[in-house]
């Protein structure tokens, strides 16, 4: 199984440095909000679940040490933990569900004092994690009854247990159709500019004996054409009303080729990745990243350091282009403005 990404130890928040994959598995402690802050955005953690529990601790690092004596008081904390943590990623709408849960929790225990409120945080944190390790789980059964035996997928990034608390949500699927011995194969895109399916992805799947071909992601199109793949299994970091899905810089290439190709795309998600206030995809912020991380790979300079850069973490896919969305609540299909909606609220 893939390992624990973020755990609660003694007091710290304990990750995995994923900046250090593959070549190193390495664990470094979070010991404040400034620390949790810089984890996120260097993606030391990343993927929208695991950011979303990263951050509901996050809250708890930055507000322990409050000396606010009342919940007005505590509350000004909270905010100015949350406004800080929320600037740290913008598009991943888990973690501003993760921050809004806490704070609403703060508010349902306003009535108590400072110190059982903070209690009270920490219960709903580690009750966030165990929600994620069940909702993956649900996803992914439902998910593997897509899944033929002897099939071809392909995916894109990185949606295994490092993107979640341990275990994924479009890798969740690939998992649980490997447990049931359906002796699929995989090809996983290297996923510039940060090659998180070259170091992330291929590393979960050699460690759970799937049969993995990693690819470069300009090749994809050469293999639907050949007629060697099957689906593709994505995850999402952020789902608007429409079914319109933000996801890793890339995918929107994969949803058009695979219309042509008359492929399946699938979405793996769970509720807490949609965003009901916004009606389309054209309303979700789009993260910038440094240009410096195409300017180089792993390091290593590979254009002029003059050279513009235009380098956005996530683009959009039309809900015209998904085949379905799995989430913990069923498998979603067009139209989905009605379906995503009666979900939310049931």
């Amino acid at each position: 199984m893939p390992v624990a990404t973020i755990e609660w130890v003694n007091g710290k928040v304990r990750i995995i440095d994923q900046t250090k994959l593959p070549h190193k598995l390495e664990r470094v402690e979070i010991k404040n909000v400034r620390s949790m802050w810089h984890a996120i955005k260097k993606l030391k953690i990343r993927g929208a679940p695991a950011i979303g529990v990263a951050g509901a601790f996050g809250m708890i690092l930055g507000t322990r040490d409050s000396k606010a004596k009342s919940y007005k008081e505590f509350k000004k904390n909270l905010d100015r933990t949350a406004g800080y943590l929320g600037s740290s990623r913008p598009t991943a709408v888990n973690l501003f569900w993760a921050l809004k849960r806490i704070e609403r929790c703060a508010e349902e225990h306003s009535f108590l004092p400072v110190p059982e409120i903070k209690a009270a945080l920490i219960k709903e944190a580690f009750k966030m994690m165990k929600e994620d390790r069940d909702v993956c789980r649900r996803m992914a059964s439902l998910g593997d009854k897509l899944v033929k035996k002897g099939e071809r997928i392909l995916t894109h990034c990185n949606a295994g247990g490092l993107a979640t608390v341990d275990y994924g949500t479009a890798l969740g699927v690939l998992f649980k159709a490997n447990e049931r011995g359906k002796n699929i194969k995989v090809f996983v895109d290297e996923t510039r500019p940060l090659l998180q399916g070259a170091r992330l992805t291929t590393w979960e799947l050699l460690k759970e004996k799937i049969d993995v071909t990693l690819i470069c992601d300009n090749m994809a199109a050469f293999l639907m054409k050949k007629g060697e793949i099957d689906k593709i299994f994505v995850g999402a970091d952020r789902i608007a009303g429409n079914g319109d899905v933000a996801n890793k810089i890339g995918t929107y290439n994969l949803a058009v080729l695979a219309r042509y190709h008359k492929i399946p795309l699938y979405v793996v998600a769970p509720i807490s990745t949609f965003d009901l206030t916004l009606s389309s995809g054209k309303d979700i912020p789009i993260e910038q990243r440094d240009g410096r991380e195409v300017r180089t790979v792993m390091g290593k300079k590979v254009a002029p350091d003059n050279v513009k850069v235009y380098n956005p973490a996530f683009d959009i896919t039309p809900a015209s282009l998904v085949a379905a969305i799995i989430t913990e609540k069923g498998i979603f299909r067009p139209p989905y403005s009605k379906v995503i909606k009666k979900a939310m609220i049931r």
